[in-house]
């Protein structure tokens, strides 16, 4: 059934070729059927491979995609970024590109978006290695401690929320891991009502998951105390 909520999709991407294809095809004919009104923004993020190839591939034959690319790689906070200030409509959806969430499950999400202004997807399943899901807990008790957000899985590529909380926050100050949790963090500050959701996870089937790199890991690390910082000094002079 559809309703009428205005849908922008977002799906950051770097060396996706193995998976890009298949995840944008998905989500077309699903937003097809829940809505009349929607986008779907691939943000290529410095891909060497045929990321970007496949995508205007796809765009040729369908006005409802278009891409953003960026010249060098910036990594997840820098796509999660362009994304969010690229979107265009009152609703934005993101989603991982590697094919580990199955898009049907966005029915879970829009009967909520009656009473939730940011509904947050958690993995039910993780399908991940030992190790990453030991690194996600210690995020998780940093992300209490530091900044008080007791959310499942904050982290979990799957969201839909309102173009509102993106046009009412603060520009975001940090680009990396720990910039999904930024974002998250100032809109619950900002009073945004969240919500979360079960979804099930899958085991990516091609390409490289690249997020738990040890490089990766402490500058999320040292970009968390600098957000901290930041947000100490906005509640000191607000």
């Amino acid at each position: 059934m559809k309703n009428n909520l205005q849908i922008s999709l977002f799906l950051p991407a770097y060396n996706e070729e193995a998976n890009i294809n298949k995840t944008i095809q998905d989500v077309d004919q699903i937003l097809k059927r829940i809505t009349t009104d929607y986008e779907i923004l691939v943000v290529n993020d410095g891909s060497s491979d045929q990321t970007g190839k496949f995508v205007r591939e796809l765009a040729r034959n369908n006005s409802k995609i278009r891409m953003i690319t960026h010249a060098k790689n910036r990594g997840y906070g820098g796509a999660f970024k362009s994304g969010l200030y690229g979107c265009r409509f009152p609703w934005i959806i993101q989603m991982d590109s590697d094919g580990q969430f199955n898009f049907v499950q966005i029915t879970k999400f829009l009967p909520l978006t009656k009473k939730a202004d940011l509904i947050m997807g958690f993995r039910l399943d993780r399908s991940d290695s030992l190790y990453r899901r030991f690194m996600a807990r210690i995020l998780k008790l940093v992300d209490l401690l530091l900044f008080g957000l007791d959310v499942k899985d904050v982290d979990c590529g799957f969201k839909l929320f309102k173009k509102e909380i993106v046009d009412k926050i603060s520009r975001l100050k940090t680009e990396s891991a720990i910039t999904v949790t930024e974002f998250v963090v100032r809109a619950k500050n900002a009073k945004f009502r969240i919500a979360q959701v079960g979804v099930h996870h899958f085991s990516r089937k091609g390409g490289e998951q690249t997020g738990g790199k040890p490089g990766i890991i402490f500058k999320a690390a040292w970009q968390g105390i600098l957000l901290w910082l930041y947000l100490l000094k906005e509640k000191i002079w607000k």
